[in-house]
Order: structure tokens, then C-alpha cells, then sequence
């Protein structure tokens, strides 16, 4: 009876390391989904750029008051505090230490969408996005 249930354990742990083995993707779905992350982002510095556009006279004119001025003093006085200088710099260490882990869990929700999901759902998908960048491009152009 022992060595059933060492059987049925072995079976599952294989069946579980087989699992965890996710597939590469391919480089023409890592080259699509490259290109659709460049269009999100130009889309996004288009946006605050027109927004920078619409609020640069209103913040100009904040200074020349007593509070705007009694604000500019304080963010200068944060800005100079070491505390804040040593919580970014511990934020940006981060930052590019993460930066290889987020490639490599990248690589693999690719791989595993390529896998397992894109067979099934990859059209519709695909003409989802395509519908979305027709009225993306009206609303929020990324030129």
C-alpha cells in the first residue's frame, strides 16, 4: 500500500515539475508585443505632454501669490532634506536591480500565453487590440 502512494507522489511531483517548465516565446510575439509597448508609451508622453501644455500657465501664475510662494519654499525644503535623497536612491537601486527579474517573468507569461492561451484566444485577441488602436488613435494619437 506504502509504495502506491510513493508512486502516486512521484507521478504528481513529476507532473508538477513538468508544469513549471514554461515554453519561450517566440520572437515574433515578443517583437509585437515590443512594438505595442512602444505605442503605449509614446501614447502616454504625448498625453503628459499635452497636459504639461494645458497647465504651464495656470502654474506659472501659482508663485505670485503668498501660499504659492509659502509652497515653492516647502517642496525646496523637502527636496534638500537627506532623507528624501537617500529613500530615491534606495528607490532607484531597486529599481534597476528589479528590472532583470521583470524581463525574465516577462519571458515567461509570454511564453506561457503562447502556450497555452494564444491558440484558443489569440484572434479575437488580436482584433480586440486592432478595434482599441482605431479608436486610440482619435482619442489619443501617439504622434
Amino acid at each position: 500500500m506504502n509504495a502506491k502512494y510513493a508512486l502516486a507522489l512521484i507521478l504528481a511531483l513529476q507532473v508538477s515539475v513538468s508544469l513549471c517548465e514554461i515554453p519561450a516565446p517566440s520572437q515574433e510575439l515578443v517583437q509585437k508585443y515590443d512594438e505595442l509597448k512602444a505605442t503605449f508609451y509614446k501614447r502616454l508622453l504625448n498625453l503628459c505632454n499635452k497636459l504639461q501644455d494645458a497647465a504651464a500657465p495656470m502654474v506659472e501664475n501659482v508663485g505670485d501669490g503668498e501660499q504659492g510662494q509659502a509652497v515653492k519654499d516647502c517642496i525646496e525644503e523637502l527636496l534638500a532634506k537627506p532623507e528624501l535623497q537617500a529613500f530615491v536612491k534606495v528607490l532607484t537601486g531597486l529599481g534597476q536591480e528589479a528590472g532583470p527579474l521583470v524581463d525574465k517573468a516577462r519571458t515567461s507569461v509570454l511564453g506561457a500565453y503562447e502556450y497555452y492561451l494564444r491558440p484558443y484566444i489569440g484572434t479575437s485577441l488580436n482584433d480586440s487590440i486592432d478595434t482599441a488602436k482605431v479608436y486610440l488613435d482619435q482619442l489619443l494619437p501617439a504622434e
